[in-house]
């Protein structure tokens, strides 16, 4: 095998150095090396993709559909897009000049942050989140300032974003991830609603990641745009209402002078998505079918989530119920320490479990774990039963 020439070292983008590998899938690669191991680690739905969906995909093969299409991808699914933004949110969207179908929500968020952060630009997070953000500002050379929310229930209060504001002056972007990963907490339209009234008194961009919107349990979901549409960027997908996690299709709406700026960057990106893949989200975004697949999906994943707090709630780990996604937030039992690193790995190599610790995920996230219902309810079962157990020794 080749070896790098070591004068080479000197050659990289010194920004790299800022960006790790992302722990939550180390966590997961090591975890899966352990024989017999029941996973509950990473945001990938259970179900196959619904059949209004692959056979959208089949006849787009068919009809030799395999050409490169428009960058901001096919008139069709921009137009499902905005069919579906218009009748879901009640957001108006051009099919035309404000949407762009993307290469899932990760490339969407990159194009955002990409076309907005300059060297030193302060990008506000709130915390625990996702880490990808974090890790995209600083590969930009930007820096990232995250906002602990977890004395307030895991929600930004729009005191705690007026201080972040008053102590950073280079603050060029927000990022809001909700219903969030990894608590599951969402946002009421009153609290989008005062954090929109602090924010449409600056020129901060709000990118808004609205992946698990349809995933919200005994509510609506609201946009953060609904309330300043002219700052806000939309970002959405597929990958988990319609469990099409490989099929990689996401996508951005924002005004039609902010997404020409985004475009271009994420039109040299890219090029143009997949055409099979374009085809087979269209019926998820804008049919009764899709729409249908997607209410079962959370219908089962609602199941499993009550499962899964009652039973954790009964080991003495604090649990509140989430009200969106599929993930439960659990806070160490206290008679076990707070080192969420250290339980979850004696979890995994013990008691052959694999859950992702809570500080992997930022700020606030210390003494926590994050537990992953979008598997079968067998899964869940036996998962608890080994949480027992290791928890009895």
């Amino acid at each position: 095998m080749p070896q790098m020439n070591a004068n080479l070292n000197h050659q990289f983008n010194t920004n790299i150095s800022r960006v790790q590998p992302t722990p939550i899938r180390v966590f997961d690669n090591n975890a899966s090396k352990i024989p017999g191991i029941v996973k509950l680690t990473l945001g990938e739905p259970d179900f196959n993709v619904p059949d209004v969906a692959k056979k959208a995909a089949i006849q787009s093969i068919n009809d030799n559909d395999s050409h490169y299409s428009a960058g901001s991808g096919t008139p069709q699914l921009r137009q499902a897009i905005a069919n579906y933004l218009q009748n879901r949110y009640d957001l108006t969207y051009d099919a035309d000049s404000e949407i762009a179908v993307t290469i899932g929500a990760t490339e969407a968020i990159y194009a955002s942050l990409f076309a907005i952060i300059n060297k030193g630009d302060q990008v506000l997070i709130p915390t625990p989140t996702f880490p990808l953000y974090e890790a995209i500002v600083n590969l930009l050379g930007g820096e990232a300032i995250n906002i602990d929310t977890s004395d307030n229930d895991f929600v930004l209060s729009p005191d705690a974003l007026k201080k972040a504001l008053a102590d950073h002056d280079h603050v060029k972007a927000i990022v809001l991830n909700y219903p969030s990963n990894p608590t599951g907490v969402t946002y009421s339209a009153d609290q989008l609603k005062a954090i929109a009234d602090v924010l449409a008194d600056t020129d901060l961009v709000v990118i808004a990641d609205e992946i698990y919107s349809e995933l919200i349990y005994g509510g609506h979901h609201t946009s953060i745009a609904k309330f300043i549409p002219g700052q806000t960027i939309v970002l959405n997908g597929a990958s988990k209402s319609g469990a099409m996690t490989g099929y990689r299709i996401g996508f951005m709406a924002a005004p039609a002078e902010l997404m020409k700026r985004i475009g271009m960057v994420h039109s040299i990106m890219i090029t143009s998505p997949s055409d099979p893949a374009m085809a087979a989200a269209v019926p998820i975004f804008d049919s009764d079918d899709g729409h249908q697949a997607t209410l079962d999906m959370k219908a089962a994943y609602e199941a499993r989530r009550d499962f899964l707090v009652a039973a954790l709630q009964k080991l003495d780990f604090t649990v509140t119920t989430p009200r969106g996604a599929f993930y439960v937030f659990a806070k160490i039992p206290a008679d076990q320490g707070t080192d969420d690193v250290k339980f979850a790995t004696k979890l995994a190599q013990e008691g052959k479990v694999a859950v992702i610790p809570g500080s992997y995920f930022g700020d606030g996230g210390e003494g926590y774990l994050r537990l992953s219902y979008a598997t079968s309810m067998d899964n869940l079962k036996l998962a608890v039963d080994r949480i027992k157990d290791l928890l009895n020794k």
